[in-house]
């Protein structure tokens, strides 16, 4: 379905999931083209990212993060790729092209504040992946936080994800053994061969906390938390004293309204972070545009023109089958950065 120059497609929020979303949950709506007033801009989007941290934005009650949660009837959230179409503010002309955030439609407005200019590129997309907002939380979680050394085991979930991948190859750069943990044998061999993990585990596999420890005879110094569920809790007897752990998400619970069933191991995991001096500590990446953003693309830039560094991008077309990707991704069944191309550059 192309776009229009008259008519503005939007996929709002239709109702409140509970647990998985499904596609009674999105609705596509269309509406004119707004108009620019004074100091604003018209953008068209070209490239919808779609991240787990919409999943969240889904429920009533919104995220720490976020100080609302997307509206029953309000277009979903997400960063986007955008060209300008129209503008009336002093800092852009028609035919720019930048990030935004106009969430999941054709066009949108903006004052230009949250606006960053991209120039031309060749593959504008990489900006909501390898050169975007993925990447960036990949490079201050694991650095900042987990701060891995020649020599130490560093173990990423979610390994070929649009973080994981980034941390596991950033983390060998550093000189450390990257042991990555994916869902399915194809994610596995990729995670080895194309982005040069010592070590890729299959969770699907049974006796996931065996082949861990298997893989990790030297113990855990730094891992950087995605998934949570059965993940951390393989994970936590093998983490060393003084592990750093950079918590990113935990997406094995978005979808959860009740807490999961089983004992309550919180005291047991307490127990370890406090006796191996174990230093945990979550992350928002908008918390550090302000003071890591530059050095992030300095580092990234100069590592992806090498090809040291590399993002598979999982592509959909159309604006409509965004929900169907978001459902699909966060099921697991995508393969690196997902994104949708809403219309040709």
């Amino acid at each position: 379905m192309p776009q229009s120059d008259t008519r503005n497609r939007r996929v709002v929020l239709a109702a409140r999931p509970h647990g998985m979303p499904t596609p009674q949950d999105f609705r596509l709506e269309e509406s004119d083209v707004p108009t620019p007033g004074e100091g604003q801009v018209l953008l068209r989007t070209l490239y919808l990212s779609l991240d787990p941290y919409m999943r969240p934005m889904m429920n009533e009650v919104p995220p720490a993060y976020a100080a609302a949660s997307v509206q029953v009837g309000q277009p979903m959230v997400g960063g986007t790729v955008n060209r300008v179409v129209s503008s009336r503010h002093p800092r852009f002309q028609v035919g720019d092209l930048v990030l935004g955030s106009s969430g999941w439609q054709d066009y949108s407005l903006s004052d230009g504040k949250e606006l960053v200019p991209l120039g031309e590129m060749k593959q504008p997309s990489l900006a909501l992946g390898v050169l975007g907002m993925p990447a960036f939380t990949a490079h201050v979680g694991l650095l900042d936080i987990g701060e891995p050394k020649p020599g130490e085991t560093v173990v990423v979930a979610a390994a070929t994800g649009a973080v994981g991948a980034v941390v596991g190859q950033i983390a060998k750069l550093k000189g450390a053994r990257v042991v990555g943990i994916a869902g399915g044998a194809d994610k596995c061999r990729y995670a080895v061969e194309e982005l040069g993990f010592d070590v890729c585990l299959d969770r699907r596999e049974p006796k996931l906390a065996e082949r861990l420890a298997a893989a990790c005879p030297r113990g855990i110094d730094v891992y950087f938390e995605n998934v949570g569920g059965e993940v951390f809790e393989a994970v936590v007897p093998l983490l060393n004293h003084r592990a750093r752990v950079p918590l990113c998400g935990t997406i094995s619970s978005y979808n959860g309204d009740t807490p999961p069933p089983g004992p309550n191991r919180l005291p047991q995991v307490l127990a370890v972070l406090q006796q191996k001096r174990i230093r945990m500590q979550g992350l928002i990446i908008l918390d550090h545009y302000g003071d890591r953003y530059d050095a992030f693309r300095r580092d990234m830039d100069a590592w992806v023109a090498d090809g040291r560094v590399k993002l598979r991008e999982d592509r959909v077309d159309g604006l409509e089958n965004a929900p169907a990707a978001l459902i699909r991704m966060l099921e697991g069944g995508n393969f690196g950065k997902l994104v949708v191309r809403v219309a040709d550059v």
